[in-house]
């Protein structure tokens, strides 16, 4: 296993998966073009493993998907599992997330609470997921977007502990901090010890 395609067509979620596979002596690649994985899971952990499984089989390869978005407590968890769907672009999403905390009256840093999970799921070239893992990172959603990095809703999304938003953090603190630097904490070094017995 030294090809790891990542079941995603996102390029900066590639890019950030590269970075966080670096040391473990990987090269991740995108998933094929065109290739388009239905997420009919409720949870992202189904969809995780959905797109995984789907991947692995259609390149035969080792394929690791995630699943994450952002789940806000005052929107009854929504956008949830239906974050990158939310809306067409980007400044839409959050316009929209804003605009429905607004609405619900969500006006204090402790009604605007929310969390970002990521669900990772790794496959076999057979199509058989072998690990799976859960990161949380709690936070907050502020009433105008701050910062110049990241992607999706990260402008938006203040974590109390780093006082950054996802947008503002250099790449080294949001891989610790985010939910898929959890994930990743978790799935590494069951991945390392998948890997050497893969190479035995």
């Amino acid at each position: 296993m030294t090809t790891l395609v990542i079941a995603s067509g996102n390029a900066g979620k590639v890019r950030e998966f590269g970075r966080l596979l670096a040391d473990l002596g990987l090269e991740a690649q995108p998933q094929p073009e065109g290739l388009e994985v239905e997420e009919t899971g409720s949870t992202f952990a189904e969809n995780a493993r959905l797109k995984a499984e789907a991947v692995a089989r259609a390149t035969g390869c080792w394929a690791l998907a995630d699943d994450s978005g952002l789940s806000v407590d005052a929107l009854g968890g929504a956008p949830g599992v239906h974050s990158a769907r939310y809306a067409d672009t980007d400044t839409a999403r959050i316009q929209r997330l804003l605009q429905e905390l607004a609405d619900a009256g969500a006006t204090t840093p402790s009604a605007r609470s929310a969390q970002f999970t990521a669900a990772l799921a790794l496959a076999s070239p057979e199509g058989e997921v072998v690990l799976e893992v859960e990161g949380i990172c709690p936070g907050t959603i502020l009433e105008a977007p701050r910062g110049e990095g990241g992607f999706g809703y990260d402008p938006v999304f203040f974590v109390p502990e780093a006082k950054f938003t996802f947008a503002e953090m250099p790449h080294s603190q949001k891989a610790e901090l985010g939910h898929r630097g959890r994930a990743f904490a978790a799935l590494k070094p069951q991945l390392r010890a998948a890997l050497a017995q893969d190479r035995q």
